[in-house]
């Protein structure tokens, strides 16, 4: 009878010490999720004016490790007869040293040519009868880059963008200008710093034959064309050939560098948050599904590998407020932010902040 009492009280307090230990194991098996990259934007703001850089400034540093700054070549200032090192320092230096005191790592890249046309040159060159097809052009370009570069101490440094589409976009004259400048740029570069990665970046959506209907080429031309460089930025904005986030392939990045040894980073990407409709082209989406692709674009992160993510602009930009000489493509830019122009987040914003939140990992 004894005996059996033992038995009955046992029985019970050995299910719940089982049920204790697996739980235990459970839990101690879970891990926190965790990033190999670095995440940040490029300071910018629905409209131009001082206060809402400001504003702007304030909300991406707090949920962000790395800063970049990308650029075209300011022809228009350097032709009139400002120094590249007037220039620098009183365009960028303060805001350097802001991010130095954040502690974000800085990325750099300059663009020799027109981010906004891959198919000619950089509009200032276009009004002053010159292109980067020119010798004196090449030579300002890297004045400016060695200057960006030697006060500004970025910790990567990138000295063309989306060359795969600059090579199938722009006239033989334009390309071979840029591919003569950059090559002989990265010399310079490395014969007066020994340490900073240099880079370019390709266009993946056009890699992928998205942009124009066709089918995947890849980038192994601008591996040739380029022989410099250490690792490599990408720049994607995938809605132009998907509708749904989820439907971008796993290897959509990690196709691009098979066979290659060398860290990858996305420069520049997102997707709408509003559907645009153009003469030319026209995307339908919402903030919903830019929630998605911000989620899907993690996994994308982590195929590859990736050591960075820029989203270029953190808040949408006010259409009216739109230079009149901008080319009508803007338009498919205008709701690529994380905030609206009014600051309100978005969705995707609330993605962006969970993954940040991840710890992370990487070895830099």
């Amino acid at each position: 009878m004894k005996s059996n009492n033992l038995k009955m009280v046992y029985k019970p307090f050995a299910f719940v010490l089982v049920v204790t230990v697996l739980l235990f194991s459970c839990k101690k098996e879970e891990q926190p999720p965790t990033r190999t990259f670095r995440m940040g934007f490029q300071n910018s703001a629905p409209r131009i004016e001082i206060d809402l850089f400001l504003q702007s400034l304030d909300m991406w540093t707090q949920r962000a490790d790395v800063a970049m700054i990308t650029t075209e070549v300011p022809w228009a200032e350097l032709l009139d007869g400002m120094t590249v090192n007037h220039y620098v320092l009183n365009n960028y230096k303060v805001l350097v040293d802001f991010y130095r005191s954040k502690d974000l790592k800085l990325w750099i890249y300059i663009d020799p040519q027109n981010g906004l046309d891959r198919a000619s040159d950089a509009v200032d060159l276009q009004q002053a009868n010159k292109s980067i097809a020119n010798t004196d052009m090449q030579l300002l370009y890297q004045k400016f880059t060695i200057a960006m570069d030697s006060i500004l101490k970025p910790d990567h440094l990138g000295l063309a963008l989306e060359t795969n589409l600059i090579r199938d976009a722009s006239p033989a004259s334009i390309y071979n200008g840029v591919k003569t400048a950059v090559n002989a740029t990265a010399t310079a570069v490395r014969a007066r710093n020994a340490t900073v990665p240099l880079s370019i970046s390709v266009q993946v959506d056009h890699a992928w034959g998205k942009l124009a209907g066709g089918s995947y080429t890849g980038v192994a031309q601008d591996y040739i064309d380029f022989p410099f460089i250490e690792e490599l930025g990408l720049s994607s904005y995938p809605y132009f050939g998907f509708d749904n986030p989820k439907d971008i392939p796993l290897n959509y990045y990690s196709r691009l560098v098979e066979g290659k040894n060398f860290p990858v980073f996305i420069t520049e990407g997102g997707w709408t948050s509003a559907s645009v409709t153009t003469p030319d082209r026209s995307f339908v989406s919402s903030p919903e599904i830019q929630k998605a692709y911000i989620e899907h674009h993690a996994h994308l992160l982590n195929e590859v590998g990736a050591t960075a993510v820029f989203q270029l602009l953190f808040t949408d930009f006010d259409s009216t407020a739109v230079p009149d000489d901008v080319p009508d493509n803007i338009n498919y830019f205008l709701y690529i932010g994380l905030v609206d122009v009014n600051f309100n987040i978005k969705p995707a914003l609330n993605a962006w902040d969970e993954i940040f939140g991840y710890r992370y990992t990487g070895t830099d």
